[in-house]
């Protein structure tokens, strides 16, 4: 209990901390439909809290204000209804100061229901899971106030300035792995999402996994070789957004007279030859791929490859929320197997073999999103450490570019 009371009232401060270099302007604006304004995220995670915790745990439950229900009810359509997800920019009211009064609100409540032991099992579950979906948002908060703040033509800092490098990626190496009749999924008692089990045996063929990210240095070199005007590199979806957006970099990255410059939370700075390239959606990953006569990993493959792995690396404790340079990898392990980019799998995101969604309203966290999205694993230089593991699933759309997304590459064993 005393645990669980911490480490609840630790993730809710670091959201609290996250937007403390914002201002009310900041934290109300919305840069796309795929966003949404920070005081939404910092209202959305309590809303979860006094929506499924202390709406169980006190009777009668007074809500702290009517219309929050709808207002920062994101798609739990079994608790009602939802105001749209692409005007949540125009909610200038509530003001921050009063969303903060909420968070302090729902905060004592949820404090008094632990110390009291008015929290059974399963709502210390539930507790639990507003615990890692409040680390989410939190990941969120950065992907969004980042992509925000691009759009400001200043090309505002959110962060002091990064130091650089100009050094190069190690070397690429190959870690081999036999396949055969291997296990994946979420086993044992501590927390996992739903869609992380149950474990379950897959058989894989005997692959390679590629010793670091691909690194800006390798990703410039497809740029020069005219990867994004080569429609044979490109699964068709991505060849078609290639031509309508015009795609021709990363997100964030721009051609200047010095360079390629790109926009980080620090501000703008040259992209690094050594960083692992970032913010690059499937279609770009798997066209890289291609022309580096490689693949993607299959979601198995790359669970496999890091099971029993420390989950360590240039994650959002780190304060950088930036890639750092790549690594080589030693041993029988690839490096930065964590944080740094979420690296893309060929695997669409689906249920794996006996899947059981929670029971109730939490049962719409994460099944009825398992299509049309692809699998990402490893976590980012924006993702909390205490919140992965080998078998965390993340899922985003193909063309989806503003998280921070990159690539590992694969191949079979030869």
């Amino acid at each position: 209990m005393a645990d669980l009371l911490e480490r609840y009232g630790g993730v809710r401060r670091r959201s609290v901390d996250l937007a403390a270099p914002l201002s009310a302007e900041d934290c109300s604006a919305q840069s796309m439909p795929d966003a949404s304004p920070v005081k939404w995220h910092l209202a959305h995670t309590t809303w979860f809290f006094e929506t499924f915790v202390l709406a169980r745990v006190e009777q009668p439950h007074a809500p702290f204000h009517p219309r929050f229900l709808y207002l920062f009810n994101s798609y739990y359509e079994s608790v009602g209804a939802q105001y749209p997800r692409d005007r949540r920019g125009l909610l200038t009211r509530p003001s921050l100061d009063e969303v903060r009064r909420y968070r302090e609100h729902v905060d004592a409540g949820v404090t008094r229901a632990l110390e009291r032991g008015d929290a059974d099992e399963q709502v210390m579950s539930v507790i639990e899971l507003g615990i890692h979906h409040e680390q989410q948002h939190q990941e969120l908060i950065a992907t969004d106030v980042k992509h925000l703040l691009w759009c400001n033509p200043l090309r505002p800092a959110y962060r002091a300035p990064l130091g650089t490098s100009g050094r190069v990626a190690p070397p690429l190496s190959w870690h081999a792995y036999p396949g055969g009749l291997l296990e994946i999924g979420h086993a044992g008692d501590g927390f996992a999402f739903d869609n992380e089990r149950p474990r379950h045996r897959v058989f894989l063929e005997g692959w390679e996994l590629a010793s670091r990210p691909v690194s800006c240095g390798e990703y410039l070199e497809f740029i020069d070789d005219a990867g994004y005007a080569r429609p044979e590199l490109w699964l068709s979806g991505g060849w078609a957004r290639v031509r309508e957006e015009g795609w021709q970099a990363p997100l964030y990255w721009e051609r200047g007279e010095d360079g390629w410059q790109q926009f980080s939370l620090a501000g703008m700075r040259a992209v690094e030859p050594g960083e692992p390239v970032c913010h690059v959606s499937l279609y770009e990953a798997d066209a890289f791929a291609r022309w580096a006569g490689a693949r993607l990993p299959v979601e198995a493959e790359w669970e496999s490859s890091a099971a029993g792995a420390a989950v360590e690396g240039n994650l959002a404790e780190s304060g950088r929320l930036h890639p750092e340079l790549a690594g080589s990898g030693s041993g029988a392990r690839p490096a930065q197997l964590f944080g740094d980019v979420w690296e893309w799998t060929a695997s669409a995101y689906g249920p794996y073999p006996g899947f059981r969604p929670l029971e109730g309203g939490l049962g719409e966290y994460n099944g009825k999103f398992m299509s049309s999205q692809n699998v990402l694993r490893g976590g980012s230089c924006a993702t909390p450490g205490s919140h992965l593991r080998p078998g965390y699933r993340n899922f985003f759309y193909p063309p989806d570019r503003w998280q921070f997304s990159g690539v590992r590459l694969a191949r079979d064993l030869r």
